[in-house]
């Protein structure tokens, strides 16, 4: 992989992560379009999900740190911290992750498959399009994050394992559609992909194990990223701003663009 698929590539990933219109599909087409080889693609796949890994741990920083230390005193007196806020979000991410880690290792290699398939991608991309459109007509409310929304918001995130549905794009509208508040919503999206985003780059790095790692690429590796983690720093910054002007459903063009073209393409 040369410096400029690198670049490409990070920056799919970087931005696509993010704003809701799938970071798999993206790379799957790129993939596709660009062409790689599968050991350098998982050792490359590794490196810009730890990019995008590392922009949500520095945006989210403070409450990140905030969450911990309530997680900590929780341990040392639960009664006392039993109905701390930041105690129930560690609660309701955890229940969140349960269906997307049964996805993960009882479905992973049928998943992966998709990837083969960038016509299946395409499909997922305009279903893509169809969940964020119907965000549009989400009343808006105050609701808050619960323990059953949580958990049906891990739904929404095992089903995005699918290449071409977004994962954030499903568990924001997911939220939305329950009337938990914009920015709730969307800081929920992101707390709850953490430990999933690593668990998924343990299992890839299990795998890695088994081809090793070619030095050679390790230019383009930090190439991938740089370019994943600024990328993704600032789509993340610009989506939240985005979500809270009440545009998040304009997204859902781009997903129908994009997948209606690969369908056209691919189909022919």
């Amino acid at each position: 992989m040369d410096i400029l698929q690198s670049f490409l590539l990070g920056l799919l990933q970087g931005l696509t992560e993010f704003l809701p219109i799938s970071s798999s599909g993206h790379l799957a087409l790129g993939k596709y379009f660009l062409g790689e080889n599968n050991e350098a693609g998982l050792t490359f796949e590794i490196v810009v999900h730890f990019g995008t890994l590392c922009s949500i741990l520095i945006y989210y920083r403070a409450l990140i740190g905030d969450i911990l230390k309530s997680g900590v005193s929780f341990l040392a007196a639960p009664k006392e911290k039993k109905d701390d806020p930041n105690v129930k979000m560690i609660l309701f991410v955890l229940i969140s992750m349960i269906p997307a880690f049964i996805v993960g290792f009882t479905l992973k290699d049928s998943v992966e498959s998709i990837f083969d398939s960038p016509f299946l991608v395409s499909i997922m991309l305009v279903v893509t399009g169809f969940i964020l459109f119907l965000t549009k007509f989400a009343k808006e409310k105050d609701g808050e994050v619960t323990l059953g929304r949580s958990f049906i918001i891990g739904l929404a995130q095992a089903f995005a394992m699918i290449p071409g549905i977004s994962r954030s794009g499903s568990t924001i509208s997911a939220a939305l559609y329950f009337g938990v508040k914009r920015e709730d919503a969307a800081n929920f999206s992101f707390l709850m992909v953490i430990p999933v985003i690593g668990g998924a780059m343990l299992l890839q790095i299990l795998d890695l194990m088994e081809v090793g790692v070619d030095a050679v690429q390790i230019t383009s590796l930090l190439v991938g990223f740089f370019t994943a983690f600024i990328s993704g720093y600032y789509a993340l910054k610009y989506l939240i701003v985005i979500l809270k002007k009440k545009g998040f459903h304009y997204f859902a063009y781009y997903c129908w663009l994009v997948g209606g073209a690969g369908l056209i393409y691919f189909w022919i």
